[in-house]
This record gives structure tokens, sequence and C-alpha cells, in this order.
């Protein structure tokens, strides 16, 4: 057996557990399942177990534009469009999220609230200087969050009450939410410097839902302009990097992997664990794609 130097042997013992440590975490395998086409500028896309259908919200236009043509989809999980035209009479509504049997969107300056089973709009809620409210998420007590990404803002909805609940540059211009236990995840976009652009895009940070603590995810290390965020269900995040057109996992460290390369405007997706689905919304195609997951 040919002799092997102990520095050699040391450095190569190094190599191995530096391999181990970069490995990438658990993020899957992605098969296209469909694509579905004929939405109107789809920006978010939630699966609601009680009726087992997709809901879709259709900018139809200018996201800052209050037109009143925005409107819901609903959708099979086959990706068959069952109503195109679900809920209408809205602006440009963007960010969705469910709790019990309603559907909250954010529109603009106001936070929609949907009866699903009667399929009509039940509460407005309005805030008179909101720029942007973008994304929705539902923390397990009820509470609803929604991001104003253009003034630096989270809101709250609780006890009927809808209220600033953070506002700080820190937050970088916040798009994608997620409620995850004590914390909620937020993607974001970046310091904006000219339109939608910025010369650094941003990264995941958490926010702590007791003291409202803002951490970076990682060290704070760019990673894109971030739109959906969702958990894998092994401790890491499936998100959207809408300008570059991505779908990227990132794991606890702030360490990014590109799954997807799409087109600019991959937008809030949705992964549904139970099925291993991730459907993202396609939002300048106006297409919506379902992946599968898998560990093969």
């Amino acid at each position: 057996m040919k002799h092997i130097n102990k520095h050699a042997l040391l450095a190569l013992l190094l190599a191995s557990l530096i391999s181990v440590i970069n490995t990438p975490a658990y993020a899957g395998n992605l098969t296209l399942l469909w694509e579905t086409a004929g939405f109107n500028n789809p920006e978010s896309v939630v699966y609601d177990k009680a009726t087992n259908a997709l809901y879709v919200s259709n900018v139809n236009g200018s996201a800052m534009d209050k037109d009143g043509n925005g409107t819901i989809s609903r959708v099979s999980l086959e990706g068959k469009i069952i109503d195109a035209n679900w809920v209408t009479g809205l602006n440009a509504p963007k960010g969705l999220a469910i709790h019990a049997d309603k559907l909250y969107v954010a529109d603009i300056d106001t936070l929609v609230e949907i009866d699903i089973p009667s399929a009509s709009i039940t509460r407005r809620y309005v805030v008179t200087d909101a720029k942007f409210l973008n994304d929705v998420t539902a923390a397990k007590d009820g509470s609803i969050y929604v991001s104003d990404m253009m003034l630096d803002r989270i809101h709250r909805l609780k006890n009927e009450q809808f209220e600033i609940w953070l506002e700080t540059p820190a937050l970088e211009f916040p798009n994608g939410l997620l409620a995850e236990g004590d914390q909620l995840i937020v993607g974001a976009w970046g310091v904006m410097t000219e339109g939608f652009n910025t010369d650094t895009p941003g990264h995941l940070k958490t926010v702590s839902l007791k003291d409202k603590t803002i951490r970076s995810m990682g060290d704070g290390s760019s990673i894109g302009n971030l739109d959906g965020v969702e958990e894998d269900a092994h401790g890491g995040y499936y998100v959207t990097d809408w300008m570059a057109g991505k779908l990227l996992h990132v794991d606890t460290s702030g360490k990014a992997e590109v799954l997807l390369s799409l087109s600019q405007g991959s937008a809030d997706h949705e992964f549904i664990e139970g099925k291993g689905m991730i459907l993202i919304p396609m939002m300048k195609d106006n297409k919506l794609l379902a992946y599968k997951v898998s560990n093969d």
C-alpha cells in the first residue's frame, strides 16, 4: 500500500468535511407536470385544502393602477381553469393567504377578505397611505401579515384591527412573507435604485413575532429580487426571484441554489407538501406552472 503523508491525509479529510458542509440542503428534483395559459398577469397562487382547489390572483394590467379589472381565478390541481372570474371587482390583486374559510388578498392599498364558500367579498381593510401592499401570510393564531414593499412596512390584521406592525428600512423593501412558528420569513427585494432595479438584490430575513427583532438569514449575502417564500418541509425554503426568473432553494445558512431558470416574472408561488407540488405563476407570460418534487 502506498504511503500517504500525514499532512496530505489531513488535507484530504478537511476537503471531505468542507464538501459535506457545503452540500446543498434538501431541495428535491423537479419535473414539469403541466402548464396552463389564459391568466391575466397572475401574481400569486394559493392552495385551499378544504375545496382542493387553487386560487390565482390576476393583476390584469398595471400593478399599481386602481382600474377595477383585477380578478381571482379558481383552478383545479390538474391545471384546469374552473372559473377564470371566480371573484371580480379588484384592482391589482397580488399576494394571497387562506385562514379558516377566508381568502385574504393584497390589493394596492387594501387587504380584501373573501368568503370562499360564497365567493363574495366580505371586508375591505383600507390603508390610506399604502403604496404597494404585496404579499400576505396567515399565522397559526389567525393573525394576517401583509407587506408594503414600497414603504418598508409590514401590516397586521388581528381581532379585526388592521394596523402597521413594523416599519423600518432594515426590511429592505419586503416582498414575500411566510409565517413560520414564532417568526416571519421575509423575502427582501433589495433597496431600489431606479424603478424596480437594485444595485444589491435582497436576501431572506427573519422577524421575531414576539419582539420584532430582524436578522439576516446567514451572512446576508445577496441572492436575488425575492418574491414568494415557501417552506420545503425539510428546514429550507423555496424562493422565487422575480427579476431573474428563477426558482431558488435557500437553506438556513442563507445559501441559495438555483432549481429552475425561467423567464422574468416568476412570482408568488405555492408548495403543497402533502402532494409534493410547486405551483409558479408566471406574471409576464400569463401562465401557471406546476412541478412535481421528488427524491428520485
